[in-house]
C-alpha cells in the first residue's frame, strides 16, 4: 500500500505478517545504530496480540526497493484515554529510524495522514530525530539512564557510588537471597505477582499477563525474566530486552519487602553480569520521570540521567493525556493503592491496556 512519496522515495505500508517484508524490516532495524526493540517487527507483533492495537508500520523505501526509513506504529484506542496512532505502543522508546534524512518529512506526512484517515487522532513519537514542521516537542516529562556495562564483577561493584554499594554489599551477604534466569512459566507467574504488587503500590494499574507472556515468545532468545527469592518467596523480578549490546530491564519491580532485603539493588546488580556475559556491552535502565524518586534511585547507582526527547502532533492541538503525574489523577492513584492485590489485578490490565 503506496501512502506517499517524495522524490525518488515511496512511502508504504508495510506488512508485519508477511515474513519476507519483515525480514527487510528488522534487518535494517538490525544494522542501524539508533535501532532499538521496539523498532522490531517482533514488538509490533507482541504488542498486537497481547492488546488487539493494529500495528501500522510505514517505510520509506527507494526505487531499488532498499528501505531508507521507518515509522512503525500501534493504533491506540481507548474509552478513558482517547486514541493516538503511539510508536510505538507500551515502548519509552520508537519514533522515526532513518538511513536518509530525505525519509523524515514523508515518513513524518504520511503519519500525519494516517492520522486525519483515522479520525484526526494524535500521533506520539517517543525518541527519534525531529520530523520538522508543526511537531510539539517534549523533552520536560522523562530522562534516560545508559551507561557501558564495567570489564568484570568487581569493576561493576566498584562502579556503582560509595554510598550504594554499601547497600548492594548487604545484598550480597544474604545468603538467603538467590537468583533465577530463564523463561519458564514458574518465572513467567513469579514475575507478574512481583511486578503487578510493584505497580499495585506505586498506584498504577497492571498491564495484562498475556502482555509480558507474549514479547517473551516474539522475542525468543532476546528477551528473558531474572526473579529473585528471599527463600521460596519472590521479592524482585524484571524481565529484560537485548538488542545491538545493549541489556535492557524493561518491566521489573519489587514487593515491599524489596527495600529491606535490597533485593532489586541485588537483582539489576546481577543483570550487568548476566547481560555481560551474552555479550552485551551497555546497559539501558530504561526511563524514569523528571524528578522522581526513581530516577534519583538510579542515578545513585552510578548512572547519569539524560533527557527523553518526544514528538507530538494532531491537527486540533489535542492530545491524550496518560502521564500519571498529571494532577487529575492523583486522587484515583491514591484510591488505586488501597486496593486488595486481586481487585487491582482484575480490574488493572482492562484500564492499563488503552495506556499504550
Amino acid at each position: 500500500m503506496r501512502v506517499g512519496n517524495a522524490a525518488d522515495l515511496a512511502v508504504i505500508m508495510m506488512d508485519v505478517g508477511d515474513a519476507s517484508q519483515a525480514q527487510a524490516v528488522d534487518a535494517f532495524v538490525a544494522v542501524h545504530a539508533l535501532g532499538t526493540p521496539f523498532h522490531r517487527t517482533a514488538w509490533l507483533r507482541a504488542i498486537t496480540a497481547a492488546t488487539g492495537h493494529r500495528a501500522l508500520l510505514l517505510a520509506a523505501v527507494a526505487p531499488s526497493g532498499d528501505i531508507k526509513g521507518l515509522l512503525p506504529l500501534h493504533h491506540v484506542k481507548s474509552r478513558l484515554f482517547g486514541e493516538a496512532l503511539v510508536s510505538t505502543g507500551f515502548a519509552v522508546d520508537g519514533g522515526l529510524l532513518v538511513a536518509d534524512d530525505r525519509a523524515l518529512a514523508p515518513l513524518a506526512a504520511a503519519a500525519q495522514q494516517l492520522a486525519q484517515d483515522k479520525g484526526g487522532v494524535s500521533v506520539e513519537l517517543r525518541g527519534g530525530p525531529a520530523p520538522g514542521g508543526d511537531w510539539r516537542r517534549r523533552d520536560d516529562q522523562y530522562v534516560g539512564f545508559v551507561r557501558p556495562l564495567a570489564a568484570d564483577d568487581e569493576a561493576e561493584l566498584l562502579a556503582v557510588p560509595r554510598k550504594h554499594r554499601a547497600e548492594l554489599r548487604k545484598a550480597l551477604a544474604n545468603p538467603a537471597l538467590s537468583i533465577e534466569v530463564g523463561r519458564t512459566d514458574r518465572l513467567l507467574r513469579d514475575h507478574y505477582h512481583v511486578y503487578a504488587t510493584s505497580v499495585r503500590n506505586l498506584g498504577t494499574p497492571v498491564f495484562p499477563a498475556k502482555l509480558f507472556k507474549s514479547v517473551l515468545q516474539h522475542f525468543g532468545k532476546d528477551a528473558d525474566l531474572m526473579v529473585v527469592r528471599d527463600g521460596d518467596r519472590p521479592v524482585s523480578a524484571v524481565l529484560s530486552l537485548y538488542h545491538q549490546g545493549r541489556v535492557m530491564p524493561y518491566w521489573g519491580g519489587g514487593v515491599a519487602d524489596a527495600r529491606r532485603l535490597r533485593s532489586n539493588e541485588l537483582m539489576y546488580y546481577r543483570l550487568m553480569g548476566h547481560g555481560r556475559m551474552r555479550g552485551m556491552s551497555r546497559f539501558d535502565f530504561g526511563r524514569s520521570k523528571l524528578g522522581s524518586g526513581q530516577a534519583a534511585w538510579k542515578k545513585s547507582f552510578g548512572f547519569d540521567p539524560a533527557p527523553r526527547v518526544y514528538h507530538i502532533w494532531s491537527a486540533d492541538g489535542a492530545v491524550r493525556d496518560v502521564n500519571p503525574a498529571s494532577a487529575k489523577y492523583q486522587r484515583r492513584i491514591d484510591l488505586w493503592k488501597r486496593l486488595p492485590l486481586p481487585v487491582a489485578n482484575l480490574l488493572g490490565p482492562m484500564i492499563s491496556r488503552g495506556l499504550g
